[in-house]
């Protein structure tokens, strides 16, 4: 199983960008995934995560309302859009599938749930 993730970059606060999580080896409409992000000195942390049945949906209270996951599976990937970026948003992004953690809105996820992960890709917000 591979998982690639792409689309980070430097971005002013207040601005937007979108993250993809590709797949190839395997469909990831069969996996939950799960969006996580680690910044300098601290825990990775689960900031958003889709089921893999009926999209059942999770977000960190810190992305409420700021950051949309969402699947295409005609791409086989799944996307992270995260608008009204802050500096606190700054962080290494990775994907991650789970065969069996469901996603749901009251249940954060852990890094131990999922057993595959993506290399991760930068978010810099600063001006």
């Amino acid at each position: 199983l591979q998982l690639v993730e792409s689309g980070g970059g430097l971005v002013q606060p207040g601005g937007s960008l979108r993250l993809s999580c590709a797949a190839s080896g395997f469909t990831l409409d069969d996996f939950n995934i799960g969006w996580f992000r680690q910044a300098p000195g601290k825990e990775r942390e689960g900031v958003s995560c889709i089921s893999r049945s009926d999209g059942g949906i999770y977000y960190a209270d810190s992305v409420k309302g700021r950051f949309t996951i969402s699947r295409d599976n005609a791409e086989n990937t799944v996307y992270l859009q995260m608008n009204s970026l802050k500096p606190e948003d700054t962080a290494v992004y990775y994907c991650a599938a789970s065969g069996y953690y469901y996603c749901s809105a009251y249940s954060r996820p852990k890094s131990f749930d999922f057993g595959s992960w993506g290399q991760g890709t930068q978010v810099t917000v600063s001006s």
